[in-house]
């Protein structure tokens, strides 16, 4: 069901503090934490505590907080100091674009110069 903690779910464990993440931000909606896997010096996933599959379903359903993660992408951009040299935020949406977990999140990417097209 969305919006409802999914058990298998890994941004899902995350948000109830069962996996470990390194955690910049919380808000009352959105849990910011770093990249796993960074694409760049600055990597770091922004996500509703609230489970969405992606970020049309959570738009649909919740356009409050997928404002809430673009605000809070800005804030981190923000304190990782990148918010003035420039920074992409991403959602990929569906495998064929790369996501890879099924629970909307965005990607908030700088700290190198980020070249369009992208892949």
């Amino acid at each position: 069901m969305t919006g409802q903690p999914q058990a298998d779910c890994l941004f899902c464990k995350i948000v109830a503090g069962e996996v470990p993440a390194t955690v910049v931000r919380e808000t009352e909606t959105t849990v910011a934490f770093r990249d796993i896997n960074p694409q760049a010096p600055t990597h770091v996933l922004v996500i509703p505590k609230a489970h969405h599959p992606d970020a049309a379903s959570l738009a649909a359903a919740e356009p409050r907080v997928l404002a809430d993660v673009l605000a809070e992408a800005g804030r981190v951009a923000e304190d990782e100091k990148i918010d003035r040299t420039g920074y992409r935020v991403v959602f990929n949406t569906g495998a064929g674009a790369g996501q890879t977990v099924f629970h909307a999140h965005a990607h908030v990417l700088g700290g190198r110069g980020l070249n369009w097209p992208p892949g």
